[in-house]
């Protein structure tokens, strides 16, 4: 299993104040992307720029696909910038493959045969692997979910617990998803606004 899913895992097993937003999901896996090839010693950071190592096959078909999305010609690419290209749509993207591997289901109900609900996760190994690394409260995948909202921030400094390299994407995951809200804030004043001159106020 991979950071990634493990953080999808816990952000539909994990009861949470207000829902998980899947830009901010987005951002967040494509984040632990990084930190999982990081380790994987497929990238090094150069300060903020993700310069490629080799190219290897990881065994998963998403993580791979990451590794291959890399920019591989100086002057390379900024984690930010990684987050918002990479980060598009990601979140449905493991979602699917998820489901493709039996991960969740969605119910139907017999009597309105093209209603479902909303996604469920299956009792699988991977979802009690997930399970098992957020318990034992692993630092990486505790700061992603912390990123999104599914719990508070743990109280040590994350240099004092991971490396380098996780603290410098883990700080980008942070202003990125700061950064999404503060779009959406500005659309809801902006479309507030907009109503009220409809309403003549």
């Amino acid at each position: 299993m991979t950071t990634p899913r493990d953080l999808l895992i816990i952000t539909m097993d994990v009861a949470s104040s207000s829902p998980v937003g899947q830009g901010d999901l987005s951002l967040a896996l494509a984040g632990a992307e990084l930190i999982d090839l990081g380790k994987a010693q497929a990238l090094t950071l150069d300060d903020d720029r993700i310069v490629p190592g080799p190219q290897g096959a990881s065994g998963d078909r998403l993580l791979d696909e990451a590794a291959s999305a890399l920019t591989r010609e100086a002057p390379y690419e900024t984690v930010e910038d990684w987050l918002w290209r990479r980060g598009r749509g990601l979140s449905s993207a493991y979602l699917d493959v998820l489901g493709e591997e039996g991960g969740t289901t969605r119910p139907r109900h017999q009597w309105i045969p093209f209603r479902s609900d909303a996604t469920t996760l299956t009792d699988s190994p991977a979802r009690r692997r997930a399970a098992d690394r957020w318990t034992s409260g692993e630092p990486v995948l505790a700061f992603l979910a912390a990123a999104v909202g599914v719990h508070e921030e743990p109280a040590e400094d994350a240099a004092t617990l991971v490396d380098d390299t996780v603290v410098t994407v883990l700080a980008a995951v942070n202003d990125a998803v700061r950064e999404l809200e503060a779009v959406r804030q500005r659309r809801s004043i902006e479309n507030a606004a907009f109503d009220n001159i409809w309403r003549g106020q």
